[in-house]
C-alpha cells in the first residue's frame, strides 16, 4: 500500500541551510570523573561513522542531579529538532494547563421547551478535546434525548469558536494534506481509535473473491461526511488511499490480492468540525432527536443557551500517554491553542507558543534562542539546540508534575505500545533496554532522541541527540549506540557501542508510531 510517508519524503527533500559538521572535539570539565572522559570519546567515534557523513549533530549530556555537563558537542547550533519539539509543549502544557486539566464538549439548547420540542437550536461547543470518539457523542445524543427532546425545531449548530480557524500548521507540507498525522485542528473532531487519531478517519479494503472484482471499502467510523471513490480491483499490484485535496473524497486505487488482508490507511477529513457535526447528527436521529433545520459550523453559542448534556475528557496527566508514547501530532496542536485560550484568551499558534516560551523560560531554558512554530514539531521551521533540550530535562525534574511527565516518556525495548511507545523496538538486548526514557523525533534528514539514561554506577544521565542534514535512510543507529555507551558507562567502563539497524526502521525515517497499522 502507498503510504502517506512517501509523500514527506518528497515534500521535504530540500536542505535545510545549516554548518556542516566540523571537527568532532570534547572536553572533560573541571571536577569531571575520569569515566566521563571515556564515553564522550567514544560519542566522538560515533559521530564520525559514515552515516553522518556531511551532516549536522547537537549532542549534550549531563548528570541529572548536579545538572553538570559532561559531554557537549555543537550543543548551541539550531537544528530541527522534529517531535523533541513536544518536549517543550508537553512540559508546558503540564505547568500552565496542569495534570488535571480536562477538554469539555456541552450540548446545549437555545429556545423555549414545549414538552419534548425545542423551538430554537441545539449547540455542539467544544473546547479541543482530541480524544472524542463516536461513542462519545452517541453517549451525548442519548443525554439530550433522556433529557426529553425527541424534536428541535432549529438548527444543529457547531460551536468551535473556541480556537481561530487556522487549521494547519505553519510550513506543514502540502502533500501530506490527507495524512492522518497531519489533521486539521479544531476544538471539535473525532477520533476512530483509541491512540486517538483526531480528525481522521480509517479506511478497510477488502479484496474481492476473485481477481478483477471490486474490492469491499468501509470507513470507521461509520459516517456519510467522507465519500469513497473505489476505483480499485482485486489483483497484482499496490493499493494507494489518499483523500482529495480540499474535499472529504477518499480515492481507493490500484489493486489488493485475492486472499490478502484487509488493507488499513489512516486518513485525515477536511474540516473536522463538519466531522464531529455529522457524526453527532447521526447520533442523534439514533436516539430520536429530529433536527427541522440544516446544520451551521462556527456560531458562537448564545450565553442564555442551556445545559443539556457534558462530556470530560480524561486528565491531562493520563492523556500524555497516547500523545508522548505515540508522538501524537495534533494532541501537540491542540496543547498549543488550548494553552493560548487559557493564558491570553485566544485558541491560536501565536498565543500558545508565546505562552510556551515565556513558561520555559521561567524554568531555565534559553528559549531566546530557541524558534518554535508549532506544537509538534512537524513544521520543518522548527529549530531548537540540544543545549535547549537539555536545560527542559534538567529543569522540569523539580517540577510537581515530573513523576506522571517522566512516566509519558517511551521506554527502550518496553513491548506494550502504551510503555515502550515509539522507543518499544530499539536498544533490545543492551543496558539500555528498560532503561532509557526518551521523545523520538524523525523527519526526512533530521532525527532526535532527548532522555534519561542510567549508567552502570546507578548515576542518572541527561541525554540530547539533533541530527540533521543526513543522506542516508535513518541515523537512529547513531542515537541508539550513543544512549546505549552512556548506559555501559561508569567507573573503568568506557567501551563504544557500534551502531547497529534499528529493528522496524523505515526508509523516510519517521516516527514507527506514525506508520499504520503498528508494524515496528
Amino acid at each position: 500500500m502507498k503510504r502517506p510517508l512517501n509523500r514527506r519524503a518528497r515534500a521535504w527533500s530540500w536542505p535545510l541551510v545549516i554548518g556542516l559538521v566540523c571537527t568532532l572535539t570534547w572536553s572533560s570539565p573541571a571536577g569531571a570523573d575520569p569515566s566521563a572522559a571515556g564515553f564522550g570519546e567514544a560519542v566522538d567515534r560515533i559521530l564520525d561513522d559514515p552515516l553522518l557523513r556531511g551532516g549536522a549533530a547537537g549532542v549534550v549530556v549531563a548528570d541529572a542531579d548536579s545538572g553538570a555537563v559532561l559531554y557537549r558537542h555543537r550543543a548551541d547550533d539550531r537544528l530541527m529538532p522534529a517531535s523533541n519539539t513536544k518536549l517543550f509543549t508537553s512540559a508546558a502544557a503540564m505547568g500552565l494547563l496542569g495534570p488535571d486539566h480536562t477538554f469539555r464538549t456541552d450540548v446545549l439548547g437555545e429556545g423555549t421547551r414545549h414538552g419534548r420540542t425545542l423551538r430554537g437550536d441545539l449547540y455542539l461547543r467544544g473546547t479541543g478535546d482530541p480524544t472524542m470518539l463516536a461513542k462519545d457523542y452517541d453517549s451525548l445524543a442519548k443525554d439530550v434525548a433522556d433529557a426529553g427532546i425527541s424534536r428541535v425545531t432549529g438548527r444543529l449548530v457547531a460551536d468551535d469558536t473556541r480556537f481561530d480557524a487556522q487549521r494547519a500548521g505553519r510550513s506543514w507540507a502540502a502533500d501530506d494534506e490527507s495524512s492522518y498525522y497531519a489533521a486539521q485542528i479544531s476544538p471539535l473532531t473525532v477520533a476512530p481509535d483509541t491512540d486517538y487519531d483526531a480528525g481522521s478517519v480509517i479506511v478497510e479494503v477488502a479484496p474481492g473473491a476473485a481477481a478483477g472484482e471490486r474490492p469491499k471499502v468501509t470507513v470507521t467510523p461509520r459516517t456519510a461526511y467522507v465519500r469513497i471513490d473505489n476505483r480499485a480491483t482485486t489483483g497484482s499490484g499496490g493499493l494507494t488511499v489518499e483523500r482529495q485535496h480540499g474535499t472529504n473524497t477518499i480515492t481507493v486505487s490500484g489493486a489488493i490480492a485475492a486472499g490478502a488482508p484487509v488493507a488499513k490507511e489512516w486518513v485525515s477529513v477536511w474540516e473536522p468540525t463538519g466531522y464531529a457535526a455529522a457524526v453527532f447528527a447521526d447520533a442523534l436521529t439514533k436516539h430520536g432527536v429530529r433536527v427541522a433545520g440544516a446544520t451551521r459550523l462556527g456560531t458562537a453559542t448564545p450565553p442564555d443557551a442551556r445545559p443539556l448534556a457534558a462530556h470530560r475528557s480524561m486528565p491531562l496527566k493520563k492523556l500524555l500517554i497516547p500523545f508522548m508514547k505515540l508522538s501524537n501530532n495534533i494532541h501537540a496542536e491542540v496543547l498549543t491553542k488550548a494553552i493560548g485560550y487559557e493564558t491570553a484568551g485566544r485558541g491560536t499558534w501565536d498565543a500558545g507558543l508565546a505562552a510556551i516560551a515565556d513558561h520555559l523560560k521561567k524554568l531555565g531554558v534559553d528559549t531566546g534562542a530557541v524558534r518554535q512554530v508549532d506544537g509538534s514539531g512537524l513544521s520543518r521551521m522548527d529549530n531548537i539546540a540540544a543545549g535547549q533540550l537539555t536545560e527542559l530535562l534538567l529543569a522540569v525534574r523539580h517540577q510537581p508534575w515530573y513523576a506522571d511527565w517522566y512516566a509519558s516518556l517511551p521506554v527502550a525495548c518496553a513491548p506494550d505500545r502504551f510503555v515502550g511507545g515509539t522507543l518499544r523496538s530499539r536498544m533490545c538486548g543492551t543496558p539500555a533496554a528498560g532503561n532509557a526514557r526518551g521523545k523520538t523525533g524523525s523527519l526526512t534528514g533530521a532525527s532526535g532522541l532527548s532522555g534519561y539514561v542510567t549508567d552502570a554506577d546507578g548515576r542518572e544521565l541527561v541525554y540530547s541527540v539533533v541530527l540533521n542534514n543526513y543522506l542516508s535512510p535513518s541515523v537512529k543507529s547513531l542515537e541508539d549506540a550513543i544512549v546505549v555507551t552512556l548506559a555501559k558507562s561508569g567507573e573503568g567502563r568506557t567501551e563504544g557501542v557500534r551502531p547497529r539497524a534499528v529493528r522496524g526502521e523505515t526508509t523516510a525515517d519517521l516516527e514507527c508510531s506514525w506508520i499504520k497499522p503498528r508494524r515496528c
